[in-house]
């Protein structure tokens, strides 16, 4: 989770009157304008904790828009439509805030009501939750399967990365449906049942899929030896633990847990992983790359672009390695996958990555809800911005289909080993 976050709270408003929802809708139409769900390490805006055009919502000027529109048709809905029972005040108000944010046409930058905000919340902090045990995301439209997480009922019954969500319990997501509408559908108690319709594999076949949900556990890492006897593997299956110095020690013991083998030739899995915080990113490839090396670069909405270079002696300098990628590799692994590509550190191998190379800021809302707001790119040591126009592209491109998914074999694997072994 971010490491800050804004806090902001007005006078409590209610929603018996016109002006005090139009207070409410200013503000948040200012916040909006500023313009993932990844990310940012503590370091990269320390300075930057005070926001005070949450306040200047009166600095708009009527000839900008006629707020009166919104009214008309505000009181238009509530006098004439014909099913007065669903004509819902609250769902209206949070209806036209997200409506507003959606218009920026950018699904990282959403806003989600209280519920929406505790189970982002839940997800992001904790290790262990009950469902699927898959990360969900936007490509194209439409919301996908960005991956299964490793050993879960997800990946268990034969979802792949990238298959578009079509059904859930036999009702069809919609285009209006956010990522987190489409959470809420597919979690559950342990022991339960969710039924999916998938449009996946390289033919996009559509299919049924019946999965148990269950107790999810995250790790974050693992460190273990491949079936070759020098090749070893450190598997990295997010950015993210309770904290970024927590995630760093993770990081150190698998690194410590390498080097006591006296080995040279790491293949560094980066499959599946959604990312997380940005300076573990950082972190990781300062690991295999010489001082003062540019490893990334952040670019605001001003154009200022800052630079982040090796800042320590690497631990791993000397090893050979390969990294591994597909659809489900996103932000932080694509900076790190990217950084050691184009620094000829390593060789990647796999299938293309997702294309996620922005990062959001939370702003906690005085309800409960929180906005969040993309607020910079993440750009290449070469100034490549990261989307899913450019994303990156594996020096060796092998595929793993659902033929090798059933009968347990991993030819991306296997090509790592191969190449480390000669």
């Amino acid at each position: 989770m971010p490491e800050k976050t804004i806090n902001y709270k007005p006078d409590m408003p209610s929603l018996e009157g016109n002006s005090s929802l139009m207070r409410i809708l200013g503000v948040l139409i200012v916040v909006v304008c500023v313009a993932s769900l990844s990310f940012v390490g503590g370091r990269v805006f320390e300075q930057r904790t005070e926001y005070p055009y949450l306040s200047n919502f009166e600095d708009f000027s009527r000839e900008d828009f006629d707020s009166s529109l919104f009214w008309d048709v505000w009181n238009i809905l509530e006098a004439e439509y014909v099913d007065e029972e669903v004509v819902d005040r609250e769902k209206m108000f949070y209806g036209a805030i997200k409506g507003m944010v959606s218009s920026l046409d950018d699904p990282a930058t959403v806003f989600l009501n209280s519920e929406e905000s505790e189970i982002f919340r839940k997800q992001t902090q904790g290790k262990h939750f009950e469902g699927i045990g898959a990360e969900l995301g936007y490509r194209d439209g439409v919301i996908i399967i960005i991956s299964p997480l490793e050993g879960s009922p997800a990946k268990a019954a034969g979802v792949l990365p990238g298959a578009v969500i079509l059904k859930v319990d036999d009702e069809d997501v919609k285009r209006s449906d956010t990522v987190f509408d489409v959470v809420k559908r597919i979690r559950g108690e342990k022991g339960t049942e969710v039924v999916l319709e998938l449009a996946q594999g390289p033919n996009m076949e559509v299919e049924e899929i019946t999965i148990v949900r269950d107790e999810i556990t995250i790790p974050s890492m693992s460190f273990e030896q491949t079936d070759v006897e020098d090749i070893y593997k450190i598997k990295v299956g997010r950015f993210t633990e309770a904290s970024l110095p927590i995630w760093k020690g993770v990081w150190d013991k698998a690194v410590e847990d390498f080097l006591q083998t006296g080995g040279n030739k790491l293949i560094l899995d980066l499959r599946g992983n959604p990312g997380g915080f940005f300076d573990a990113g950082i972190y990781a490839a300062e690991d295999f790359l010489d001082r003062n090396t540019l490893v990334a670069k952040q670019e605001d909405r001003r154009g200022e672009t800052q630079e982040y270079k090796v800042s320590r002696d690497g631990r791993l300098l000397d090893i050979n390695v390969v990294v591994l990628v597909n659809e489900g590799s996103a932000s932080s692994s694509e900076i790190l996958a990217g950084a050691l590509q184009k620094a000829n550190r390593a060789k990647v191998i796999g299938t293309q990555t997702h294309g996620k190379g922005t990062a959001q800021q939370m702003v906690d809302l005085y309800d409960g809800s929180t906005l969040h707001i993309t607020i910079v790119k993440w750009l290449l040591p070469d100034g490549t911005w990261i989307n899913p126009e450019n994303v990156i592209i594996p020096d060796m491109e092998v595929e793993l289909t659902q033929e090798d998914f059933e009968k347990g074999e991993d030819p991306q694997l296997e090509r790592a080993i191969e190449f480390l072994r000669k």
